[in-house]
Order: C-alpha cells, then structure tokens, then sequence
C-alpha cells in the first residue's frame, strides 16, 4: 500500500486537485491519498514548509509527500526528491525543504533528470507523478535524478537571537483557519534563552507579558468567570512547538481573531524582550 499525501496551493475551485489525483490513481493500484492542504497562500513556500513539517511525522515511515507550491522547474529552481527521516519528499528546490531540514542531513538528495522521458507536454505534477509512482514500486531515487549535496539555503523558519541574549525576534509564518497568528519562534529557542527571567512579547504597539498553558489557561475568580476573558489576546506554544498569538474563542467570521483584531499578517515581525 502506497501512501502520497499533498500539499498544494490549488486551492478546491479548480480541477487541479481533483486531476492530481486522477493521475496518481491512474499510476498506481490502490494508492492511499491524503490531503494535508490547499489551501496554503499562493506561492508561500514559507507556509507550506510549515504545514508539511507540522504534519508529516504523523505518517508512517516511507510516506511520500508532494509539494505543489511554487513548483514550476526554471533556470535556477529544479525540481528535487529527498529522503529525509525515512519519509519521500518531491517538490521544487525553493526554500520549502531547506526549512524542514534545518540541521537534520538528508538520507538522499536529488535534482530530478527525467523531464526529457516524459511527453512533451508535461506539466510540473506530471513530473511529480512520475517520481511518485516510481517510489512507490520501490525504484531508487538515483534512477530518477542526479544526486545533489544541498538545497538552496533559507533561514526564514529560524528566529535570531541578539548577541546579547536579550532579545529574539521571529515574525509571523502561517495564519491558520482561526486567524492564530504562528510565529517562528520555537519553544526550544524560547527556554535556551529565557534563563527564568521575566520578558515582553512585543508585535506592532501591542505587548503581552504572560505565555500560556492552553487556550482557556486563565485565572478564573469569583468575580471573573471564563466567559469573561472571551476576546483577550494570549500567546502560547502551540503543538508544533512554535510561539502562537491567539484571541481566546475568537471566530474570523463573527467577532475578528488575532489576524485581524491584532493587526497582524504574514511576516510580520513580533519580538520577545528580556529583562536583565
């Protein structure tokens, strides 16, 4: 049983998806297709690399991804398979690996070589298909590319620390459905700075001085019920271990979330300050 999940920004007005999945059925027997998202913003290989690694390591071991966004083979972007913490990753060379890897070397890399194999016509997932479908059947990625030593490099998933350890400064790397604003500032490098001193949590004007447990993580009183802190802004960590700023029970549809009410969008700098 092979199982390929997907990740695109196609979107589910258009056929694409519903094509993409034809052509792995057509290529396969009995293939287990898992949607992970497509719905990731256009060309946002910052989010994908996100989504991607916050889902892929709830498969089994020799999964294969493919990654739809942004992934149109040019002069300088080629388009890579990688087997990388026994998993298959296929997608174009444009940063969206580079930030799963992060320090972890891959177990084989390489700059797929078969375009001229295909028909003429051959779009980029026809490609993606191809090297889908000859994993599957347990065919080895040399066959199907030149190997390669690395990836371009991108450090956008990792936040910076200031030489002095007072200050880490990430930005904003993902929206979800809830308008949660998810930062790239992960927990690891949050304790490893920290050191137990008191902090800030600075974004725009605005500033938080508290990290939560979980969303509902407020001190209730008999003066103050649950309902009460309804629309407060929160930071927590979330379960991808990366800092999130959230508006308890908010709903973008109704009342705002933290994207909206907070003013808050993609890339947008937020910066945690210690004091001495």
């Amino acid at each position: 049983m092979s199982i390929i999940t997907l990740t695109t920004d196609f979107g589910l007005k258009d056929h694409f998806v519903g094509s993409l999945k034809g052509k792995l059925i057509s290529g396969l027997e009995n293939p287990v297709i898992i949607d992970i998202s497509h719905n990731i913003d256009l060309f946002n290989t910052l989010e994908a690399s996100y989504c991607i690694a916050a889902a892929y390591k709830n498969f089994p071991k020799g999964t294969i991804h493919i990654i739809g966004v942004d992934s149109e083979r040019t002069t300088t972007t080629q388009h890579i398979a990688m087997q990388w913490d026994d998993h298959y990753f296929i997608c174009a060379d444009n940063g969206i690996l580079s930030s799963l890897i992060q320090k972890k070397i891959p177990q084989k890399l390489v700059a797929i070589n078969i375009h001229n194999r295909l028909q003429d016509d051959a779009t980029d997932m026809n490609v993606f298909v191809a090297v889908a479908c000859h994993i599957a059947r347990g065919g080895l990625l040399n066959v199907i590319g030149k190997e390669i030593n690395e990836l371009k490099p991108i450090n956008e998933l990792t936040a910076q620390i200031s030489s002095d350890m007072l200050t880490i400064k990430g930005s904003i790397i993902h929206i979800d459905e809830f308008g949660n604003c998810v930062t790239n500032i992960s927990k690891k490098i949050f304790n490893e700075t920290a050191r137990n001193r008191t902090f800030t949590i600075k974004f725009h004007n605005k500033k938080l001085e508290r990290i939560h447990d979980f969303y509902s993580d407020f001190k209730n009183t008999d003066k103050y019920s649950l309902k009460s802190f309804e629309g407060n802004a929160l930071c927590l960590f979330n379960d991808d271990g990366y800092l999130e700023i959230a508006i308890y029970k908010s709903n973008p549809k109704t009342v705002g979330s933290a994207s909206t009410l907070l003013g808050l969008k993609f890339r947008d700098v937020v910066s945690i300050i210690f004091n001495e």
